[in-house]
């Protein structure tokens, strides 16, 4: 019964805290481009990248490096990223959480862990926003050298 009584109240508090609405979006924002026949209407934003790759290049395993991933919204109406993911949990990007204007340009910062990982790595991070399409992705690669151990330096000959 307290099992039951447990998911009862955890169902409560997370409905609750999804009708929370944003105070930054309106439904101004938010527009279906797309008519019964298939054509286009209205003004949509659109999200242009300085660069759409960024390679890191030579990174130590275990290091943590980060990019900034520069954009404008070209198009003629706000620009919204609903969420933002990287490609596995190594790859994590932070992203404007209010409506970018057109004209306005922002950044998205990807941070890349390169804990366990060696070798020519590529990640993506997929953005869901307003745009057509409504997916927009952008990649990180890096060539991960893996540390040698002090003691591999050593000569087979010489004394411990």
């Amino acid at each position: 019964m307290k099992f039951s009584s447990y998911i009862i109240a955890f169902s409560l508090i997370v409905l609750a805290s999804c009708n929370q609405p944003s105070s930054d979006i309106t439904t101004q924002d938010v527009t279906n481009t797309q008519s019964a026949d298939g054509k286009a209407k209205g003004s949509l934003p659109d999200m242009k990248f300085e660069e759409e790759t960024h390679d890191f290049g030579r990174i130590t395993q275990g290091e943590k490096v980060s990019f900034g991933f520069k954009f404008k919204n070209t198009g003629s109406s706000n620009l919204i990223i609903s969420s933002a993911s990287g490609s596995c949990g190594c790859t994590v990007p932070e992203y404007p959480k209010k409506p970018i204007a057109p004209g306005e340009e922002a950044t998205i910062n990807v941070v890349f862990s390169s804990e366990g990982k060696s070798g020519v790595v590529e990640k993506s991070v997929t953005m869901v926003t307003n745009c057509e399409p409504s997916t927009k992705i952008i990649y990180i690669k890096a060539n991960i050298i893996v540390p040698t151990s002090a003691n591999s330096n050593e000569t087979p000959n010489a004394p411990h």
